[in-house]
């Protein structure tokens, strides 16, 4: 009879470990070696947990061979665009799609929860001028620990649900704020007759006394419904992604039984870096350095040189190996933007060459470098007139919920234990 189970030989003196194969609904399945090291005296060796499961999830699932990414079981394309970012938000973290009645009580309540307390808005005051906004709710989402010092100790699904509400509520408030101390004007507090993604491009761009940008004539340049629904897809297509480093440290963070706002506050900065949630900035810098459509060619032929340091930014995936499906709904909804907000910027003239080139060259269709999330995203944001610096800050509004959501499994898992990963050591 056929066991499922896993044999491992150490042949240098022919002892040998079985051990359970555990499998999933979807996806590869996993060896069980938690006793590895009681029954070897060896660890496992793998750097950037390439190969290693370090948690049983039911939230998001991808499949980076296939193009694939679902929450809560629903096909992202079934997801954004289709479904509003906050209705994304509660699947998340409620497990399913609210009904009309759940989904307009969830949009008010979060209306509501968005007022920051007057303490962390003083906090924003102590900071420098030209602070980037990342640090700043770095150290906002952390302050916020000391205001909700209660939500240390949840003890029923009440409580789980408010402390996730909250904080929901908030980010795009910290984030906006953020932003308008780092470049020295008024803040702007949240609008409660306006939804959640609308409130948050309102904060942004409106003028003491809540008006917008006075254009003459009784006239003021009102936030579009496209623009709305624009970044309502792109939060709704950064809401979670497995395993990824920020979600794994908000993870590792819950794990020792830190505050849940102290472990979100860890998400932001591992979200910071320029190889995770900064690589969107990082797109538009090279798309400034490329400075011309004439210019394309020319850094094509820079990325495919072996010898050249130069590296296209915006195209590959870590996990996935062919198309990204986020960016398959982004390029969409890029071309949607072009055509209604009239747009004719250079720089949306060279991501689209940029674009055209990579999608028509062997060399990126054979290694599997295709757009990903990043290269579109950043180009939306640019056409939503949104500064460069808030990108990353965008990130973050988006990936909460589904944070709020890692964070809730890791609590209610009987099973979790502290992160304590081992080591090779190398040194005297």
């Amino acid at each position: 009879m056929t066991k499922n189970t896993m044999t491992l030989t150490d042949n240098r003196n022919g002892k040998s470990f079985e051990y359970n194969i555990i499998d999933g609904t979807r996806g590869p399945s996993v060896v069980d070696i938690s006793t590895f090291y009681k029954d070897s005296g060896m660890f496992t060796y793998d750097p950037g947990y390439t190969s290693t499961a370090s948690c049983e999830s039911k939230i998001t699932f991808i499949d980076g061979e296939n193009s694939e990414l679902r929450y809560r079981g629903y096909d992202i394309t079934d997801l954004a665009g289709k479904h509003s970012f906050l209705d994304v938000s509660y699947l998340l973290m409620r497990g399913k799609l609210p009904t009309p009645e759940a989904s307009k009580n969830f949009d008010l309540e979060i209306r509501h929860r968005s007022f920051l307390n007057e303490g962390i808005i003083r906090l924003f005051e102590a900071l420098p001028d030209g602070a980037h906004p990342m640090a700043t709710m770095g150290a906002a989402t952390m302050a916020l620990a000391a205001f909700y010092k209660d939500h240390l100790h949840l003890e029923d699904e009440d409580a789980f649900k408010m402390m996730r509400r909250r904080i929901l509520a908030k980010m795009p408030v910290i984030a906006a704020m953020a932003y308008r101390n780092s470049i020295g004007t008024p803040l702007i507090y949240p609008d409660v007759n306006r939804y959640f993604t609308e409130n948050f491009l309102y904060m942004l761009r409106a003028y003491p006394g809540g008006r917008m940008k006075y254009l003459g004539d009784g006239k003021n340049d009102e936030i579009k419904q496209v623009e709305i629904d624009a970044l309502d897809a792109i939060l709704t297509l950064h809401a979670d992604h497995e395993q990824n480093a920020s979600t794994t440290t908000v993870r590792n963070v819950g794990s020792t039984e830190a505050h849940p706002y102290v472990a979100i506050a860890s998400g932001i900065s591992a979200l910071w870096g320029s190889a995770h949630g900064g690589a969107n900035e990082k797109v538009m810098d090279q798309l400034k350095l490329i400075g011309d459509v004439k210019n394309v060619p020319t850094y094509i032929a820079k990325a495919k040189d072996r010898n050249d340091p130069f590296r296209l930014m915006g195209f590959g995936h870590r996990v996935y190996k062919n198309r990204d499906p986020r960016a398959e709904t982004l390029k969409a909804l890029q071309d949607k933007l072009k055509e209604e907000l009239n747009l004719d910027s250079k720089l949306l003239d060279i991501a689209h060459a940029v674009e055209q080139a990579a999608l028509s060259d062997d060399y990126f269709k054979e290694r599997g470098l295709y757009p990903n999330i990043d290269f579109y995203s950043g180009v939306i944001l640019t056409a939503l007139k949104i500064p460069i610096e808030m990108f990353t800050p965008i990130f973050v509004i988006g990936r909460t919920p589904g944070w709020l959501a890692q964070w809730s499994e890791l609590k209610q898992d009987p099973k979790h234990k502290i992160a304590r990963p081992r080591q090779l050591y190398t040194g005297n």
